[in-house]
């Protein structure tokens, strides 16, 4: 499956990222579009006559697992899931859209070494690049982690893509975490014996933290596919460490 066509060559306008980041509808970054708005107005009106325009994208993280994302810019609608050896049907990790999102179903260092694997499997990706790009969205940030080098590399990841000689319009790892920031917002993270991480969130916060990965897999399993993901960061981890190819 891989990365479609039209969806690589979008990965270079402007347009899609304003639309995909939700800078399009006064979302991080919605300040510097300049120009940009007049062509999202126009696009919105010849969407209107468009079918379904969803996109399914496919990173290969090594040892059958691949982390699916299907993109949707006309509805503004963007879902992650994962499938895996003797499965036929993904599993869904989150969501994210305009009405009820519930995006974060990664930690960082999970995105990180998704990103990395799937990089190792495909010689057309590099890292940080269009993985991550196209993925940060559904990781945030906590105590815990590298903040600053996580921008760093969510900016690098943009900046690949970004055309020569074009300074409008871009996104910014600043931008990205400016939603994906849950320092100081009391989200606790839990550990089983398997090494399933879920998450649980205290009172007196300022920014929810919506996510499905919410519930310990011992009570509700298809809540959230601990057990899948927990067996594909696996496999990604040690694509990463042997640098095994197709």
């Amino acid at each position: 499956m891989g990365i479609p066509a039209s969806l690589r060559e979008s990965l270079h306008d402007p347009v899609f990222w304003a639309r995909y980041t939700f800078a399009a509808e006064d979302g991080p970054g919605a300040d510097r579009l300049g120009a940009l708005e007049e062509i999202l107005d126009e696009d919105e009106d010849e969407d209107e006559d468009e079918e379904d325009t969803t996109l399914n994208v496919a990173f290969d993280v090594g040892g059958g697992h691949l982390v699916l994302l299907d993109v949707d810019t006309r509805l503004g609608r963007y879902e992650l899931g994962v499938t895996g050896p003797g499965f036929a049907e993904w599993a869904g990790l989150g969501w994210d859209d305009l009405a009820h999102w519930h995006p974060y179903a990664l930690r960082w260092s999970e995105l990180d070494l998704i990103c990395r694997a799937a990089a190792v499997r495909d010689p057309l990706l590099s890292h940080p690049g269009v993985p991550m790009a196209l993925l940060c969205r559904f990781a945030a940030v906590f105590e815990d982690d590298h903040v600053d080098a996580a921008v760093a590399s969510v900016d690098a990841a943009y900046g690949a893509l970004r055309p020569q000689g074009w300074d409008g319009y871009w996104p910014s790892g600043a931008d990205w975490l400016e939603r994906a920031d849950f320092r100081g917002e009391k989200v606790v993270w839990h550990r089983d014996e398997a090494g399933n991480l879920w998450a649980e969130q205290g009172d007196d916060h300022d920014a929810s933290f919506y996510s499905t990965r919410v519930t310990p897999p011992a009570e509700v399993e298809e809540q959230f596919p601990h057990t899948r993901l927990r067996n594909l960061l696996a496999a990604a981890a040690t694509t990463v460490a042997t640098g095994s190819r197709p």
